[in-house]
């Protein structure tokens, strides 16, 4: 571990000077830098002191342009290319040495590279050199990680006159005008190039706006300017020079003739969001290193000025580092690098030797999401998918969507929408006089025309959206590049029917379904998101969703609508389709629909024929929970039910039990195979519950049953039901009916008890006896004086027992 101060010669000197180690041979060393722009600096720097061009011993690569031969020996990379060399060539055949600079940045790609390194080291590689510098680190945490020795060195770096403002600025919105003042200021009274840092590029361009009456050439630095443009706001210029920047800006350079850093204290930074799966671009106070850092760019070559546009006392309150990107960043990539790996050299993700290991809240998101996609399976480990996209070495929702492309044209098209989704927007409000600038259409198709040349900006009437051409030709630039890693010849045609169905494979869990509102949609990952009404896209019941910006509520930003019957096969192995059955509660109706259904969406829903076993198990389901109401409970059926109970528990027989719980239970058995053919609950009352529970007993326990609990009773005035649903048997007739009745009949030979109710004329019942002869000699006599009085032309002999039952009346 090597600590030294901004402008000592870490990243230039120290490279050159390993390169006569023995121990080196003729390997090569690389040296990882976090940016870009650093690379080439870095290079070109090298290449200057040994007298050469870049590509000849020292050379370059990045992920846009590259300068190497066979002669290279020191070849800087970015960290996110080294990533990609390590899980291709794990074994680093032919280096000697990784050089890690900058490594207080602690971005997600330098932690996992070096956290690839050390294993890679300590398991296969021992003689592997690994040194890590720094300016501003703690240098024993990173010792102690890599297991080495830590050098600190003071190194030849100028004097640098710190200078803070007198009061803070009110908001970081007065940021650009605050530097614009600041340069002025020490324009006319100091001599030498100003490197100014902004947050942000609409920052840059604010300034930059302020400061165009200067005698002085004023030029932007940042990511998203083309190569060609960085380069020259880093070299040195035939008149004095004003460089507008973001971080980009702020380790591993030089900008010739740099004497004044004017520091504007705020930067963008990333945040994470675990739970809602995205991340946002927050403006927030530097640290102290970042700080150091930026006033160290003033004394790289002679006594500098750093301007810091905050006071002392604030300047106190800063924290010490940013905070790795590994406790609040996105873990998609890290997750998904690291399952490669273990795939390569068998060390699980959690063993791998971090510095800080990774919050597990995001940790599992990141997971979640690698399964979506298909990267991972159940038990975590990298499929053949993941391979594939591990391979592609993009964002993971990008690499999904790439994989999933199958023809040329859609491999085009995956392309392209992977380097729009990486760049800016490229379509913007066009400006009309008078009225404010809305956002513009969230249509992606709208853009890959744009990309693909088949459309103008504001070709449309009515359109009032520009193309922005810089922004345009990164994209194009870029989407050759993915087309390169595809394998793909030449540049197919776009097809921009495929675009909705390339986006949900990337980004599955924004799948939006309309929530009945215009401009109102629901996510399948769970919460809502919204179009402006007047949005071409905001009737559209189904898209998917590759932008969202929360601002008081999560707006959809680009998207493309979506046909259910063309999801992505990774979304359609997510996806559950089944048939839902129902029952229409007003007319019994069976109702069928398949759905497919997508965490808590239904992005189809069709009526469907109800196959006949489906029919009959939702009948079946429907009986069970009201077996009361939906059967067509007949007397016949109550009174056999009964009966059969009744000679269960009283006699003993072994039949089945018919008690509710019972019936219930047994409905596959007795029910079921009457429900054949069935779909409606009307058909089902038309069952004979009676002659279904008939057919449950033999024909010799029928027999038994009908003789010993017969359903009817002979008496002297005719046949009459027994009714079994009472507590105990019991026959009700008219009194008359049981005239000439001189002993209680039995019931399976007197083991069960039975009851005589006598009935008035009208029906109503008069007395209820066990024992008919004791009736006749003791309560009769008071029953027929009240019956002769109330009912005198009917017969009301003294002594029944001897009577003749009145004759039956012949019908009618």
């Amino acid at each position: 571990m090597l600590v030294a101060p901004p402008g000592a010669g870490k990243t230039t000197l120290v490279p050159l000077h390993l390169l006569a180690a023995v121990w080196r041979g003729d390997q090569k060393l690389i040296v990882v830098e976090p940016r870009r722009v650093a690379v080439r600096g870095a290079a070109h720097r090298m290449a200057q002191l040994l007298g050469e061009e870049t590509g000849q011993t020292v050379g370059f690569r990045t992920r846009t342009d590259s300068a190497v031969s066979a002669a290279t020996r020191v070849e800087v990379v970015t960290e996110g290319l080294l990533l990609r060399r390590l899980l291709t060539d794990p074994l680093l055949d032919g280096t000697a040495a990784i050089l890690f600079d900058e490594v207080h940045e602690r971005s997600l790609d330098l932690d996992t590279a070096l956290a690839f390194a050390l294993d890679l080291q300590r398991a296969l590689r021992p003689e592997l050199r690994l040194v890590a510098m720094s300016a501003t680190t703690d240098g024993r945490a990173f010792a102690g990680l890599l297991d080495g020795e830590l050098i600190e060195s003071e190194g030849r770096a100028h004097p640098i006159d710190i200078r803070h403002a007198k009061r803070d600025l009110a908001s970081p919105r007065d940021v650009p005008d605050a530097v614009a003042r600041a340069i002025r200021e020490v324009f006319t009274s100091e001599q030498g190039d100003i490197l100014a840092f902004l947050p942000g590029i609409g920052e840059i361009r604010r300034a930059e706006a302020a400061l165009g009456d200067l005698p002085a050439l004023v030029l932007p630095l940042h990511g998203e300017l083309p190569t060609a443009e960085q380069d020259r706001a880093i070299r040195p210029a035939e008149r004095r020079k004003i460089v507008l920047a973001t971080s980009i800006a702020e380790t591993s350079l030089t900008v010739p003739g740099v004497r004044i850093v004017v520091d504007g204290g705020f930067r963008r930074m990333p945040a994470f969001d675990p739970g809602s799966g995205l991340s946002r671009l927050e403006t927030r106070r530097i640290s102290r290193a970042a700080a150091a850092q930026r006033a160290g760019r003033a004394g790289r070559e002679a006594p500098g000025i750093a301007l810091r546009l905050w006071t002392e006392a604030t300047g106190r309150t800063l924290a010490l580092q940013d905070p790795p990107e590994i406790l609040n960043g996105d873990l998609g990539g890290h997750r998904l690098d690291a399952a490669a790996w273990r795939a390569l050299m068998g060390t699980p993700p959690e063993a791998l030797p971090l510095l800080d290991p990774p919050p597990n809240g995001a940790t599992q998101a990141a997971d979640a999401l690698l399964r979506d996609l298909g990267a991972l399976d159940s038990a975590g480990q990298i499929t053949k998918t993941g391979e594939a996209m591990a391979r592609l070495g993009a964002q993971p929702r990008l690499a999904a969507m790439l994989c999933a492309a199958e023809t040329p044209e859609e491999q085009a098209t995956a392309a392209a929408l992977a380097a729009l989704l990486e760049e800016r927007d490229p379509l913007r409000p066009r400006p009309v006089p008078g009225q404010r600038a809305a956002s513009p259409p969230a249509d992606l198709r709208m853009r890959l025309a744009l990309i693909d040349g088949t459309r103008h900006a504001h070709e449309a009437e009515g359109d009032r959206t520009t193309g922005d051409r810089a922004t345009m030709a990164r994209i194009r630039d870029a989407a050759r590049r993915y087309r390169q890693r595809l394998g793909l010849r030449g540049q197919p045609p776009l097809d921009p029917d495929s675009a909705a169905a390339l986006l949900a494979a990337g980004f599955p869990d924004r799948i939006a379904q309309s929530a009945g509102e215009p401009g109102r949609y629901r996510l399948s990952g769970g919460g809502s998101a919204r179009l402006p009404a007047a949005d071409p896209l905001a009737r559209e019941k189904l898209l998917a969703v590759a932008g969202l910006h929360t601002r008081m509520a999560t707006e959809i930003t680009l998207a493309a609508p979506l046909d259910p019957d063309d999801l992505p096969r990774t979304l359609l192995d997510r996806a559950t389709e089944q048939v839902e059955t129902s029952l229409d509660p007003a007319n019994g109706v069976l109702i069928a629909r398949k759905r497919l259904r997508l965490g808590a969406l239904v992005l189809r829903d069709r009526n469907v024929t109800l196959p006949p076993e489906e029919a009959g198990t939702l009948l079946l389901a429907q009986i069970r929970s009201d077996l009361a109401n939906t059967l067509d409970w007949t007397d016949a059926a109550r009174q056999f039910r009964s009966r059969v109970e009744l000679a269960r528990t009283a006699l003993g027989l072994d039949v089945p039990a018919f008690g509710d719980d019972a019936l219930t239970a047994s409905l596959e058995e007795w029910l079921e195979p009457s429900l054949a053919g069935l779909t409606r609950l009307t058909q089902v009352k038309s069952l004979s519950v009676h002659d279904m529970l008939r057919a449950r007993l033999p024909y010799d326990q029928l027999t038994r049953l009908d003789r010993d609990l017969p359903p009817t009773l002979a008496l002297p005035g005719g046949r009459v039901a027994v009714d079994y649903t009472q507590p105990v048997p019991t026959v009700s007739a008219r009194a008359q009916s049981f005239y000439g009745l001189k002993d209680t009949p039995q019931l399976a030979g007197g083991r069960v008890k039975l009851l005589f109710a006598l009935l008035s004329p009208a029906g109503r019942p008069q007395a209820i006896t066990a024992d008919i002869a004791s009736f006749w000699r003791t309560g009769w006599p008071d029953l027929r004086r009240d019956m002769r009085g109330r009912y005198p032309k009917h017969d009301w002999p003294e002594n029944p027992a001897l009577a003749t039952p009145p004759a039956r009346r012949p019908p009618r």
